[in-house]
């Protein structure tokens, strides 16, 4: 399937490892011209030779000097922008809300919302100028289902939602067109350390926490970044120009989070 988007103009925030790099790579295998940015400059510099068509820079989502900056880049390479994806996020801290350090409740705030909304706002004028504008912004499962032991991250995810909703309804009449992806349980590094995280709470095994969490969903499987990807591909180019606030799951029917 042809989806007519060679040339079209993607940034990519936490780009370079996981979901992020999976997005990237799919765009560009469409024949999009691909920035990417990360705080991790390590994976950001080993791209250079796995993924020499990304362009780069390190980027803090949640500060808004290094957001400019990363903006500044971005008109400087790709000369104008199509679509944000803004994938930046962290896990956050696994813990009761009594016993929770406040800094990481206002950390992963910070990354997860926050971060989202120092992207959009620079990335809005520059969409306007587009013909096939999109803005995708990455929640969760958890941006739906409550989370226990999990709370910031879901407090950040839920908001995630209702920024996509009210960002829709904004930007209409722009023809930029705003949706939210909800991943379940995605296989990778970043997911085991939560279930981790979870079975060292409740005095669990890893593959008991394992095991319980996919008893709440109808597809015992983990979802993989490249489906991630392919849906989000497909939404940002014409054939998606109808779908906009929208909060789509790929989740394998999860209903809820242990």
């Amino acid at each position: 399937m042809d989806l007519d988007i060679k040339g079209l103009r993607v940034l990519v925030t936490a780009g370079a490892n996981g979901i992020g790099l999976a997005i990237a790579r799919a765009f560009a295998a469409e024949g999009a011209r691909v920035f990417v940015c990360d705080i991790d400059q390590t994976a950001l510099a080993g791209l250079g030779s796995s993924d020499p068509a990304l362009k780069t820079t390190v980027c803090d989502v949640s500060n808004r000097a290094s957001v400019s900056q990363l903006f500044e880049s971005v008109t400087s390479t790709l000369g104008g922008l199509d679509v944000l994806i803004n994938n930046a996020g962290i896990a956050g801290p696994t813990s009761k809300v009594e016993e929770m350090n406040p800094e990481d409740w206002d950390r992963c705030l910070e990354i997860c919302l926050t971060g989202q909304f120092n992207c959009a706002r620079l990335a809005v004028p520059m969409l306007r100028g587009s013909t096939n504008a999109s803005i995708v912004n990455i929640s969760s499962a958890a941006g739906r289902l409550g989370f226990a032991l999990r709370t910031p991250y879901a407090a950040a995810k839920w908001g995630v939602i209702g920024f996509t909703k009210s960002l829709s309804i904004e930007l209409g009449p722009d023809n930029i067109r705003v949706n939210a992806i909800l991943p379940g349980l995605v296989a990778g590094d970043r997911q085991r350390r939560v279930l981790e995280a979870k079975a060292q709470q409740r005095g669990i095994s890893f593959k008991e926490m394992e095991e319980t969490a996919f008893s709440f969903t109808s597809i015992k499987e983990y979802v993989t970044p490249q489906q991630i990807a392919d849906q989000i591909v497909f939404m940002c180019s014409p054939r998606g120009r109808t779908i906009s606030g929208q909060a789509i799951s790929i989740c394998g029917d999860t209903r809820m989070l242990g």
